[in-house]
């Protein structure tokens, strides 16, 4: 994974899926988070983002999804514990297979990941506005009917 520690900061390179099912997208936080966010996980080297977006839906989910086109690229700028972290994000559209069973299962649903429980839920553009879901402009882009690509800074 691209992940590493360069003069006192945390750099990471993740890719994320905006999947939507009836007005609803889905989102997940590992058990211990108070925030959401956009299912996802770090690319590998060699990979590229698109590539990265279906695997860590198949082996999060045992999900197969088209990975459409990049929506949001955000430079994300933030502290977790004290530790600087840059991470650069790569939000793309996607559509789930035409038989796949996802939207039909009882929400939340858990999944562990790497020994990390993940809890996931699908929310209304209504829900959207009361959760706390990080980066912050994922929820303005969620919120919103534009999808044209958008190049975005966030401080935290």
């Amino acid at each position: 994974m691209i992940c590493f520690n360069v003069a006192g900061t945390r750099f990471n390179l993740r890719a994320a899926a905006i999947i939507e099912h009836q007005g609803k997208v889905l989102l997940h936080r590992a058990a211990s988070d108070d925030f959401w966010t956009l299912p996802g996980g770090r690319v590998e080297p060699g990979e590229d983002a698109a590539a990265t977006v279906a695997r860590e839906m198949r082996e999060e989910l045992d999900e197969s999804v088209d990975c459409g086109h990049l929506v949001m690229l955000i430079e994300n700028f933030f502290a977790v514990a004290g530790q600087a972290n840059h991470e650069l994000g790569l939000y793309f559209q996607a559509r789930l297979a035409e038989d796949s069973t996802l939207p039909r299962r009882a929400s939340p649903f858990l999944v562990t990941d790497n020994g990390v429980p993940f809890e996931f839920n699908w929310f209304s553009r209504g829900q959207l506005a009361a959760l706390h879901v990080l980066p912050l402009p994922v929820k303005e882009l969620l919120l919103d009917d534009d999808r044209r690509l958008r190049h975005v800074v966030d401080r935290g």
